[in-house]
């Protein structure tokens, strides 16, 4: 019950959300029972423009109106200030409804808005889905991309995984021969070494990433060591925060410990005889490390591998402030969606993408 309630049942909700569409479909019933016999091809008929005036009037009473406007929004720009003008107006608005609303605004003479209307006046939608691929529907209900200065999540998503993958890459490359020490130390190194390695997870995330601002901020500790031993002139300081250089050093920082602990689990467990025995069969020590103890570390560079690299693809905090406009992942552009832009469909949509693709790496 516990597992459901506070695991199963969100992503559940997160599911359903990304293709429920019930704020069209509510708030304009009569418009779209007229449009169900329309083929798209002109405009529609008298009698949806009479169906579309009754439904405006009805939802700014019932101060609806600004949700059904900005839904369509998401879809086609432009329709949210449509929507609200002429529904201010509707009630003075006379037969012929179609030149009415024409002469109100000439976008009602143009199809694309009315395909818009009748395509998010499903109760459940794809929309979301295309929109997370940089695709949409055009006038005519073929799908295609989105114009480019729109295509944007492809190149996000993108972004999260080589982010992801070189913060895991870097991670092994650190933390293989930290877990080594904490595995072959005497024991009273070891502990020390493994009081410092855990030493982060007693420190707020905030104070860390912060610290990661003040050493590397083109005014920080780090620029003006390079100042003072001549690597760089102090017109030539380094750009590294706000970038995705700050992204990549302060994510492999925080996450480092995830990676050292499984491996070093997994070396701890690897008997010392092992190389010993290598070595007096003729081995030397690089061989005997390459040919006999690496191989058994495998399963830990495994796991602290897969846990890096998840834990980087939905990493938010970190990116937003030290990321910059270069840095962002695509869990940023969810909660802009979820806090900002309050498109929550197409958050859920993108968090959906983002949860099959660590089940597939799972799977994997």
């Amino acid at each position: 019950i516990f597992i459901f309630v506070t695991f199963m049942f969100p992503i559940c909700l997160m599911l359903f959300r990304s293709v429920d569409n019930p704020v069209v479909s509510e708030g304009l019933p009569t418009t779209l029972s007229a449009l169900e016999k329309w083929d798209g091809k002109a405009l529609p008929s008298e009698e949806a423009y009479a169906a579309l005036v009754a439904d405006l009037i009805e939802a700014r009473k019932d101060n609806t109106i600004g949700k059904i406007a900005s839904r369509l929004n998401f879809e086609t720009s432009g329709v949210r200030s449509l929507f609200t003008s002429t529904a201010r107006q509707a009630k003075n608005l006379d037969a012929p409804f179609k030149e009415a609303l024409i002469s109100v605004n000439s976008k009602w003479g143009e199809r694309i808005v009315w395909t818009t209307v009748k395509r998010i006046g499903e109760p459940y939608t794809n929309v979301q889905y295309l929109a997370a691929f940089d695709l949409h529907y055009d006038v005519n209900g073929n799908i295609v991309r989105q114009d480019e200065e729109r295509q944007i999540y492809v190149f996000i998503f993108g972004r999260t995984l080589w982010v992801s993958l070189l913060v895991t890459v870097i991670g092994v490359l650190l933390g293989y021969p930290v877990a080594y020490l904490l595995a072959t130390l005497p024991l009273k190194y070891s502990n020390l070494l493994m009081i410092l390695v855990l030493l982060p997870f007693w420190t707020s995330l905030l104070v860390r990433t912060t610290s990661w601002i003040v050493l590397l901020q083109t005014n920080g500790v780090i620029n003006d060591i390079f100042v003072w031993t001549g690597l760089v002139n102090e017109e030539g300081r380094i750009q590294m925060i706000y970038n995705q250089m700050g992204t990549v050093v302060a994510m492999t920082h925080i996450l480092l410990p995830f990676m050292i602990l499984p491996i070093y689990s997994v070396m701890k467990t690897i008997p010392k005889s092992y190389l010993r025995a290598a070595l007096s069969l003729g081995a030397n020590p690089v061989i005997a490390f390459f040919r006999v103890y690496a191989p058994q570390t495998v399963p830990g560079i495994g796991a602290g591998s897969i846990l890096v690299f998840i834990l980087s693809i939905g990493y938010y905090i970190t990116p937003a402030l030290v990321g910059g406009r270069t840095g962002q992942l695509i869990s940023n552009f969810i909660a802009f969606h979820m806090q900002k832009s309050l498109n929550w469909g197409l958050a859920a949509g993108l968090g959906s993408i983002l949860l099959v693709g660590v089940l597939m790496l799972y799977w994997a």
